[in-house]
């Protein structure tokens, strides 16, 4: 029998010890989106492995990608995936047809109750948890704290859209290469309709009344549009047009946007002097508004683990998902790559559940 044989063998018993019930290893079949977050837990996987036996295959996909290959998987029951990365979007509709298996008999110690009530809420189907939050976010504005400096301004902690255009503007030095703002421009769903919805918002616009009339042709949807494109266009970066989350980050990290308005989850990125050029630069702020509309330019959402209804390999699909949304799993990566959040003042935080993980506000 070689090492490897052995060791296999040994998690093997170890997984029938642990769950009391006989469960061979497997090689499971993860979708995920190509996420720093995501990317920092495929190399953590061999924590998985060493505990359960159990290999993981990763397909790493562009968000919009992603969710192209998965909805045509499951909607036509192809059986590629073993897991996949989805959000609040698709999850309750997604469930209703059937098509996701229920995530509710996970172990007791998982602490399904742990979890956020806003995140629990938007993963659930009939009080039914149905995919497990990974993480979750809203988005805010991070800002380059010499450059709102040096252009003799200071940044509210609850800014208006107006105050973001008069910074963008006096952060804008295109001869250096250095842009005042950066925003989602790329097509999709989830990258620039997601972006503009809340701008929309936060102009006191709506998709729909309340008799599910659409509404695109109100003064509040044109005047946010118009002021979107007019930002981008005057003070954003060129190829703005091609730009999400990723093309932002990388952007930011390399000193090249005065502002960037986005997914709280990037914090950890760009203060992280292994990655970013202007880690020790960084501030943060609320996401702005128009004066005088209640309503601000953030969002709800989670990237979430589901298991496709059909899978062959259900029970290796949940260990994997109780392994990687665990409290457990906060720990390991505040042990490899970071720290727990405590419940300080001052700091700003990304969570799933009541245990948190953050970076000192700057």
């Amino acid at each position: 029998m070689s090492l490897k044989t052995a060791l296999r063998a040994a998690s093997a018993l170890t997984i029938i010890s642990a769950f009391g019930t006989s469960v061979s290893a497997e090689t499971i079949t993860i979708a995920t989106v190509n996420n720093g977050d995501m990317i920092r837990m495929q190399g953590l996987t061999r924590d998985f492995t060493l505990k359960t036996g159990h290999d993981v295959e990763w397909v790493t996909l562009e968000e919009n990608v992603l969710r192209q290959r998965v909805t045509q998987d499951i909607a036509a029951k192809g059986g590629q995936f073993d897991i996949m990365t989805i959000g609040m979007y698709e999850t309750p509709i997604w469930a209703s047809n059937g098509w996701l298996v229920s995530l509710q008999d996970l172990p007791a110690e998982y602490d399904i109750d742990d979890i956020l009530p806003a995140m629990r809420a938007g993963l659930s189907h009939e009080d039914n948890l149905y995919a497990a939050p990974f993480y979750g976010e809203s988005s805010m504005v991070m800002y380059r704290t010499d450059l709102m400096e040096k252009a003799g301004l200071e940044m509210p902690d609850a800014p208006t859209w107006s105050f973001i255009a008069k910074a963008a503007e006096a952060m804008t030095d295109k001869d250096e290469e250095v842009f005042g703002i950066c925003m989602r421009g790329k097509a999709g769903w989830g990258e620039n309709m997601a972006f503009i919805t809340t701008v929309a918002n936060s102009f006191g616009a709506r998709w729909f009344d309340e008799n599910w009339k659409p509404q695109l042709d109100s003064p509040e949807w044109a005047e946010a549009v118009n002021f979107y494109n007019d930002l981008i266009q005057n003070y954003g970066p060129p190829g703005a047009a091609t730009n999400g989350f990723n093309e932002n980050l990388a952007l930011f990290q390399r000193g090249k946007c005065g502002m960037w308005i986005d997914a709280t989850v990037a914090a950890s990125f760009v203060t992280n002097p292994d990655d970013s050029m202007v880690a020790n630069d960084v501030g943060f702020a609320l996401a702005p508004n128009k004066e005088g509309v209640e309503k601000r330019a953030n969002w709800l959402w989670a990237w979430a683990l589901a298991i496709p209804a059909g899978t062959q390999k259900e029970a290796a699909a949940k260990e994997f998902i109780n392994w990687a949304t665990s409290k457990e799993y906060l720990e390991l990566v505040a042990q490899r790559a970071g720290q727990m959040c405590r419940r300080e003042a001052g700091h700003l935080c990304t969570k799933t559940r009541n245990t948190r993980r953050c970076l000192s506000r700057r």
